[in-house]
């Protein structure tokens, strides 16, 4: 029996989808998983998969190269015949799907994990693009057989504007976490935050940096550390010169990615992510699973995350006063850290283990 993966960006693959990887193994499968480069192969092949190179651009519009990746992955579809052929992420979940009919795969599924910026972006090219995009993923969804979410707000946004039916949806807690990887730790006596997140104004980055400028200048003591790639390339990015201003101003210890994220939430006390809109956002799970109580926005798939008030607290989206508010909270009451650090963890084991979620997902696809 045949699984295929396929993959927007090595990185997720053996990142977030690693422990499915090596669970479907387990059930008997041959693995294949597809990526648009060579980067990270070998960390593919070591989860036991086999890789095939397909080339891919995550954010391009252009309509020639995405008829190319239909046809080289229709190609690989009649080589390998898989039984399963599973995609994330739009291109792979449009065209991953389309490519499988087309080629008769019997069992055909998509995961949707975050709607993402087209979906977010009040821009005229981004309504545009949004406007396209949901033209395709309604080919797309006729063609599976079943699409995973990952949060409520999302299944009845996708619904709600007809692009699948309810009938057709599952549900999943997020892809997960390794708990024994992402192993729980002591938590520093200061007030250490910590965001991960590329430099997007949608992942709420801005915000990050202003609320920090804000306690800084009430509690000098705080420090705030920020890990992200920063790519202007991309039509979401913050400037490398707005990023740099609270790096120079001293508000800011800055990180470029990074192999290894856990050296860094080992070296923080509360984890921050004020994201406009998320799947269920990998990151803070995480972050619970080392037992850091965290800040997140009231937004689709940040909301599930958190316990208001328990596990940490929720924030209005795009505000940075009440982001400010709700770290001062932590540094004022200090207490409230190692407690609801403890709930976070708790919360964690219950609801994101990667155990229990990739036992679900695998029922959902059949194995």
């Amino acid at each position: 029996m045949k699984f295929v993966l396929i993959s927007p960006k090595n990185r997720t693959a053996y990142n977030f989808r690693g422990d499915l990887i090596k669970d479907i193994i387990a059930k008997g499968y041959e693995v294949i998983v597809t990526g648009p480069n060579d980067i990270d192969v070998e960390k593919i092949e070591a989860l036991g998969a086999r890789f095939v190179k397909i080339p891919m651009e995550k954010t391009g519009v252009n309509p020639v190269s995405d008829l190319k990746y239909i046809k080289a992955l229709k190609k690989l579809f009649k080589e390998e015949k898989p039984d399963i052929t599973f995609g994330y992420t739009i291109k792979p979940v449009i065209y991953g799907a389309i490519a499988a009919k087309l080629s008769k795969v019997k069992h055909i599924y998509s995961m949707i994990a975050g709607a993402g910026y087209v979906f977010v972006a009040k821009t005229t090219k981004a309504k545009l693009i949004r406007f396209v995009v949901k033209l395709l993923y309604k080919i797309g969804f006729a063609c599976a057989d079943k699409v995973v979410f990952m949060n409520p707000d999302d299944l009845n946004d996708f619904t709600s504007l007809k692009l699948l039916k309810k009938e057709k949806c599952v549900m999943v807690n997020g892809s997960g976490v390794n708990m024994e990887r992402f192993e729980k730790c002591n938590i520093p006596e200061e007030p250490i935050f910590f965001m991960l997140s590329r430099a997007l104004h949608s992942k709420g980055v801005a915000e990050y940096l202003k609320a920090a400028e804000i306690v800084k200048a009430k509690h000098p003591e705080a420090k705030f550390m920020y890990l992200g790639e920063i790519d202007e390339s991309m039509q979401d990015s913050l400037k490398k010169e707005e990023v740099q201003y609270y790096i120079d101003k001293g508000i800011i210890n800055y990180y470029p990615e990074h192999p290894d994220v856990r050296i860094y939430y080992r070296q923080c006390s509360v984890f921050v992510l004020p994201s406009y809109r998320e799947g269920i956002p990998r990151t803070v799970q995480e972050a619970m699973s080392m037992g850091r109580p965290v800040i997140v926005t009231d937004a689709p798939g940040c909301r599930e995350t958190v316990m208001d008030g328990k596990t940490g607290f929720m924030v209005e989206v795009k505000n940075s006063d009440s982001l400010a508010e709700a770290m001062c909270k932590f540094i004022e009451n200090p207490q409230l850290i190692k407690t609801m650090g403890e709930e976070s963890y708790k919360y964690c084991k219950e609801k994101f283990d990667v155990r229990k979620i990739n036992e679900v997902l695998m029922g959902h696809l059949g194995i």
